[in-house]
């Protein structure tokens, strides 16, 4: 009787044990089941989406960053989104005449041959749209601050339009205090030619905003209306290209200083 007696005791802990187990499970169960009615599904959707977002964040930061300053700064012609002025500089066929119709944004130059625009300081603005009789004006601000001289306050973009084929160079020129003509060296002369398919934007800032020369091997470089030089102009020559057309954006570039290499 004695070791029936302790096999019985020995059988009996054993199912009481497991049935506390179970009885925990059973509990637990119920607790998550009343947690689940009390908590909306949403929130709990909520939370774990909003935990792998952070992760994902964590994980891929720095390139979405840059691939978003990217997307919203350049359109798909090349050009800076946002608000711009607008130039056009229109090729003219010999015995043609500038339009008397201009809105303010566009200049007439020979489609064949050379004219000057004369470059003056002020809000952006055609003074004489005239080129044909060889000068015209533009007027557009002080490109950089005298505390940053070599990053721009705004951009100039350029694309050449119209039927292929035609090309134009523009070169930033200036007289010096005693008169003697200083122009970019043709490193930093503006060309463009129209190509086939669409025609896009390219920076053009360092040309069009600087008198630039490379003097044996190093750089030269003075952005517009600085007063160590005067009477600044583009000299733009042109080769076919019915239309050329620039932008100016109020987004900075930075060009490389003066006694750099180059």
């Amino acid at each position: 009787m004695p070791l029936l007696a302790a096999h019985w005791l020995s059988i009996s802990s054993g199912v009481n044990i497991m049935g506390l187990r179970s009885a925990f499970i059973v509990l637990a169960g119920i607790f998550l089941l009343a947690l689940v009615a009390i908590i909306p599904g949403p929130a709990i959707a909520a939370g774990v989406f909003h935990s792998q977002a952070a992760l994902l964040k964590a994980q891929t930061g720095a390139t979405t960053a840059t691939t978003t300053t990217a997307a919203q700064s350049i359109t798909g012609n090349g050009a800076p989104s946002g608000p711009h002025y607008n130039l056009n500089i229109h090729g003219v066929l010999k015995g043609g005449s500038a339009s008397t119709g201009s809105n303010g944004h566009d200049i007439f130059v020979p489609l064949q041959g050379q004219c000057k625009i004369a470059l003056s300081p002020g809000d952006f603005q055609v003074l004489d749209p005239n080129c044909l009789d060889g000068s015209a004006g533009f007027q557009l601000p002080n490109p950089v601050d005298s505390a940053a001289p070599t990053t721009t306050i705004y951009s100039v973009w350029a694309r050449a339009l119209a039927k292929p084929g035609g090309s134009s160079s523009t070169t930033t020129c200036a007289y010096d205090l005693t008169g003697v003509l200083i122009c970019s060296t043709s490193q930093y002369v503006m060309v463009q030619t129209r190509k086939n398919g669409q025609s896009v934007f390219t920076n053009v800032s360092a040309d069009l905003l600087f008198v630039s020369q490379c003097i044996d091997g190093k750089l030269t470089r003075t952005p517009l209306f600085d007063s160590s030089l005067q009477d600044y102009f583009w000299q733009y020559d042109n080769t076919g290209l019915k239309l050329l057309q620039l932008r100016f954006y109020q987004v900075p570039t930075t060009v490389d200083a003066s006694g750099s290499s180059c």
